[in-house]
């Protein structure tokens, strides 16, 4: 089954650091939750990210939602041919469940995801949505063990998304980012058997994401 991992993703509760800043004390109360228990969010939490470690990389969720989306929309993922993983910027791993129907609105979706994170999975009626874990980018790979690991940035070989699809296996591993800004770090770089350029110019992820399947599911699904 060909795998996909958006990985690095800006999506976490706010950090201990930051859960005394006014900002996030505001918009915990907004939610009526405490500080611990909503996502780090740049629009509502700007001044509190100031500064922190790898401040470009980080609080936007709503990236990750517009992802999810665009991967668990499509015929590829319905017919079971997709499996759909977020690897998070510390180091937690999502596992989408299948033929899950995500919220369409972002304000559901992060509700959906802060009970997520307090109860550790979604489930409906007996089916696992969404699961999380305590997870390394490399111990997924372990667990998905995939053929070959391809990661998508504008740092790599340049390719087009016809040419990659023809040399995909169905039971590789495509790496997006799901960071606004920046490049893949190195811990997670150094697992990819091939690096790629698909573009000329670089686009937001979940556009990479979009063109990618499409051109993998036209060679799949027959």
């Amino acid at each position: 089954m060909l795998s996909l991992v958006i990985a690095e993703s800006a999506l976490e509760l706010v950090p201990g650091n930051l859960q005394g800043h006014s900002s996030v004390r505001a918009s915990a109360r907004r939610l009526g939750k405490k500080p611990s228990e909503i996502l780090l969010d740049v629009s509502w939490h700007f001044a509190a990210m100031k500064g922190i470690e790898n401040e470009i990389k980080r609080g936007r969720p709503d990236l990750v939602h517009i992802c999810l989306l665009e991967a668990s929309s499509i015929p590829l993922y319905f017919e079971n041919k997709l499996s759909v993983y977020v690897h998070t910027i510390d180091d937690r791993v999502i596992t989408l469940g299948r033929s899950v129907r995500l919220p369409k609105s972002y304000h559901r979706f992060a509700g959906l995801v802060e009970k997520m994170y307090a109860d550790g999975r979604i489930e409906e009626g007996g089916q696992r949505l969404l699961e999380i874990a305590e997870m390394g980018f490399g111990e997924l790979l372990e667990k998905i063990k995939p053929k070959q690991v391809v990661g998508l940035s504008s740092t790599g070989a340049a390719s087009t998304y016809q040419k990659l699809a023809g040399e995909v296996a169905e039971d590789s591993c495509i790496v997006v980012g799901g960071f606004p800004k920046g490049h893949f770090s190195g811990s997670i770089s150094k697992h990819f058997d091939r690096t790629v350029s698909v573009e000329k110019v670089p686009l937001e992820a979940h556009v990479i994401i979009c063109r990618m399947l499409y051109e993998l599911e036209k060679r799949i699904i027959t």
